[in-house]
């Protein structure tokens, strides 16, 4: 895969908001992620449906050893939920909605809003009782739309950097946690029959003395654990919402 003329996102190193690249141009970045994952390295299939591949970042030299990435790909059918129910726990409120269905997502604050289609939140994680909360601060930038007829709902999860002296005030609202580092793009489509393609790709440092090859070892499990996760829960605000019309 050939780095973007963006490489902000292919790298996964945080940005100042004083340097966000434009939302047109974070969105065309992700896009092509999306369309290099089809030629990813396969791995793993989980639950015989998520199906997954990994990339990894030539280094300054040409070799193998910078970022890598995972990427998952499950198909779903109507009765599993929508387009519209997709988008809504995935491209709407994402982060509040994690929060929910994701056990080590333990807090979430927004903490600027840039436009109607781009915020930066910061995510707090507490995984093993040996290991140090986690803090993850990332721009979110989304888009829906319409191609050839099929619906398509991006977003774009870029790590954001709040070290700067004239961002202090936005640094205060993030937990005390060891930094790390995320990036993500997902992706719903409408496919033919009513079925939709749930796709995300993701990069990742846990930060602090976790090796980052463990970390890379372990990326492909964990994104498709949220599946199954995901499902669940909108499944059972699915089923919420039908009786509360029915009392």
């Amino acid at each position: 895969m050939s780095q973007p003329q963006s490489d902000f996102l292919i790298n996964g190193l945080p940005i100042k908001l004083s340097e966000i690249p434009s939302e047109d141009a974070i969105l065309a970045a992700g896009k092509e992620i999306l369309a290099a994952s089809d030629n990813w390295k396969p791995g793993k299939t989980f639950q015989k449906v998520i199906k997954t591949s990994t990339y990894s970042c030539p280094s300054p030299k040409g070799k193998s050893g910078g970022t890598k990435w995972a990427c998952r790909v499950s198909e779903h059918t109507r009765e599993e939920g929508t387009f519209d129910e997709f988008w809504s726990g995935v491209g709407t409120n994402k982060a509040e909605n994690e929060i929910q269905f994701i056990p080590d997502l333990k807090k979430v604050k927004l903490v600027k809003s840039l436009s109607p289609n781009a915020e930066v939140w910061t995510l707090y994680y507490e995984l093993a009782p040996v290991m140090s909360p986690r803090v993850f601060t990332v721009l979110q930038v989304k888009q829906l739309s319409e191609i050839d007829s099929r619906r398509e709902g991006i977003i774009v999860s870029i790590p954001i950097d709040l070290s700067s002296p004239e961002d202090q005030d936005l640094a205060a609202l993030e937990e005390k946690g060891v930094k790390g580092r995320y990036a993500s793009v997902e992706r719903i489509l409408g496919l033919p029959g009513d079925k939709v393609e749930w796709r995300m790709a993701a990069s990742s440092s846990a930060g602090g003395l976790i090796p980052q090859v463990l970390t890379d070892f372990v990326m492909t499990g964990a994104v498709s654990r949220d599946v199954p996760l995901y499902l669940r829960w909108m499944q059972t605000n699915k089923g919420r919402a039908e009786n509360a019309q029915s009392e």
